[in-house]
């Protein structure tokens, strides 16, 4: 109990593994003259460089200035702050920023994971202290409230109690009313045609008079809502493969609550994964099923798919997997939260309360990204008084799930931080699984912008893959990559998107290529990368087309329950 109220207060963050990290870093730091030597000469030479640079900059005619904001880093883009003496303020905080940033770096005698975490908090604490989050040298705060004589900073004010009363109620954010579920998103037509303790089965309705042989099922992730795949018309990936002629089945998972605490990862691939396959073949008997798994719903899909070819299942005509790791060697920052001290926390916490909470979640996935998702979001919403535009993304990631105890501990030490499944070493009903074991072809996608999925851990499954895999390399983030429709570049609902992606098979039998010799040999195709996937699933399974199949099978048990969206998606 006493530690389960330490990680309610430090969010599930292990104050001794924080303690650790530093004291490895300083320790180590005080222990190396020539380290300390070579961040004296890097600052003496950057400061002289300043020196030379300001004159310039003061009486309007600088030259290139010493450091420049790093690619992608949009803080300081507004052309106010190349005037001085914001432009002053700006090269020494970039010059401060490198030296502490180096001085994580290449330290001798500091274990690797001790540096990662110091070089990430490090970056963390500058990030707080960045001139773009101080309103007094921040030139286009100033010039707001000038302009408006302060009614940004009232507004500001006001959209700050506007949260926390929606946040203290347990009311979705401002604006998110406008994307009700079963209205304005999660609308495609359909039927819930299975039901169990854990999800719910919904069969979409056919868009055109003849349908692929073989249906898809989607295996979207427990840790959100299944309708991201099912937003506005314009942006449903649903909605445009039953355009194109499939059959579509999708999971949405129940939102879990303390009494699910014992659920287990197994049974996630058992009356998840497992009882909507039954479900979809007794729908659709003697018909192969082509699998999707879109993050953790990939991640336990290929579970399902070793289990099933261990087990000679040949249900399957092809698999799916969107941004999804198989292998978690390499899962980027998140594994800094993932230790045996983290983890202790956290099974604590979630012992208390049953269930791993939609804040603790979020805020670990925001952290990632705090220059876009914290810091930023502040002083538009609460400083420069203006609100973010809420779109169906928006209100879709607001709508955010829980994660069972009993589950969330197995996939953490299992995969996350013991890495079985690719090692070889996961068991399944006391038999270990591979991945090798499945024959059927993989199609791929990974995101260059994934700070959950990285694309190379990704990447990784033709490492253990004995079968043909595509893999699309897509731009854009975790989720905003996934969601790419086809159109001129703008997606209702998610905003402008010019997207472009990269495509290239490694046939069974071929030489391993490493990701960034592929990433330098792949052909890039610009827009969706749906078309091509579309086009890959035709190709996977029978030529031609049949009469669509009735919604559900009364007769083999599997009635029409209700419509789509179903019960389970409106769980809070």
């Amino acid at each position: 109990m006493l530690r389960a109220i330490e990680a309610r207060l430090t969010q599930g963050i292990s104050p001794i593994a924080i303690t650790d990290a530093w004291a490895d870093w300083a320790i180590h730091l005080a222990a190396a003259p020539g380290k300390q030597l070579s961040l004296a000469l890097r600052a003496t030479m950057m400061l002289a460089r300043l020196g030379l640079w300001l004159p310039g900059a003061a009486t309007g005619r600088p030259h290139a200035p010493p450091m420049e904001p790093a690619p992608g880093d949009r803080r300081f883009a507004d052309a106010s702050w190349a005037e001085f003496p914001f432009n002053a303020i700006v090269q020494a905080y970039l010059i401060a920023e490198s030296c502490w940033l180096e001085a994580t770096r290449d330290l001798p005698g500091l274990e690797r994971r001790h540096e990662s975490e110091v070089s990430y908090m490090m970056r963390e604490l500058i990030d707080i202290f960045a001139p773009s989050n101080l309103p007094w040298v921040n030139p286009v705060i100033l010039r707001r409230t000038a302009e408006e004589s302060g009614l940004n900073l009232a507004r500001g004010a006001s959209n700050w109690i506007e949260d926390l009363d929606r946040a203290l109620a347990g009311r979705p954010p401002a604006g998110a009313e406008a994307f009700a579920v079963g209205r304005d998103v999660a609308a495609t037509q359909g039927k819930v045609v299975f039901r169990n303790e854990l999800m719910e089965l919904i069969q979409y309705a056919p868009e055109t008079d003849q349908v692929h042989p073989e249906p898809i099922l989607i295996v979207p992730a427990w840790i959100m809502k299944y309708y991201i795949l099912d937003l506005t018309p314009e942006s449903s990936l649903v909605r445009f493969l039953l355009a194109q002629g499939h059959t579509v089945f999708m999971i949405s998972w129940k939102n879990p609550e303390a009494r699910d605490r014992d659920v287990s990862l197994d049974d996630y691939r058992r009356h998840g994964v497992m009882a909507a396959l039954d479900a979809v073949s007794a729908v659709l008997p003697e018909r192969k099923i082509h699998a999707c798994g879109y993050c953790l719903g990939g991640t336990i899909l290929t579970i399902a798919a070793a289990t099933m070819a261990r087990d000679h299942d040949e249900r399957l005509a092809s698999m799916t997997l969107l941004a999804a790791q198989t292998d978690f060697v390499e899962a980027g920052e998140l594994m800094l939260f993932l230790d045996e001290r983290q983890l202790m926390l956290l099974e604590d916490l979630m012992w208390d309360q049953g269930y791993l909470d939609t804040r603790q979640i979020a805020g670990a996935f925001q952290a990632l990204r705090s220059n876009e998702l914290v810091w930023s979001r502040l002083i538009r919403n609460y400083v420069l008084g203006d609100r973010d535009e809420m779109t169906a993304l928006a209100a879709w990631n607001a709508d955010a799930t829980r994660m069972p105890a009993r589950m969330h501990s197995e996939y953490l030490r299992g995969l996350f931080i013991e890495n079985r499944l690719s090692a070889g070493r996961f068991a399944v009903d006391g038999r270990v699984i591979a991945i090798r074991d499945i024959r059927v072809p993989f199609f791929v996608v990974g995101t260059t912008r994934d700070h959950i999925a990285p694309w190379r851990s990704v990447y990784k499954l033709s490492l253990f893959a004995d079968t043909d895999v595509t893999f699309a390399l897509v731009s854009g983030g975790h989720n905003v990559g996934i969601v790419n429709p086809p159109g001129p570049g703008i997606s209702p609902g998610i905003g402008s998107r010019i997207g472009s992606f990269q495509l290239m098979t490694h046939a069974r039998g071929e030489r391993y290529m490493d990701p960034d010799t592929w990433a330098a040999v792949a052909p890039v195709r610009e827009g969706s990368w749906w078309p091509s996937w579309e086009e890959w699933l035709a190709a996977a399974g029978t030529e031609g087309k049949i009469p669509p199949p009735p919604l559900g099978a009364p007769e083999r048990g599997y009635p029409a329950l209700a419509d789509a969206p179903g019960r389970y998606v409106h769980g809070s």
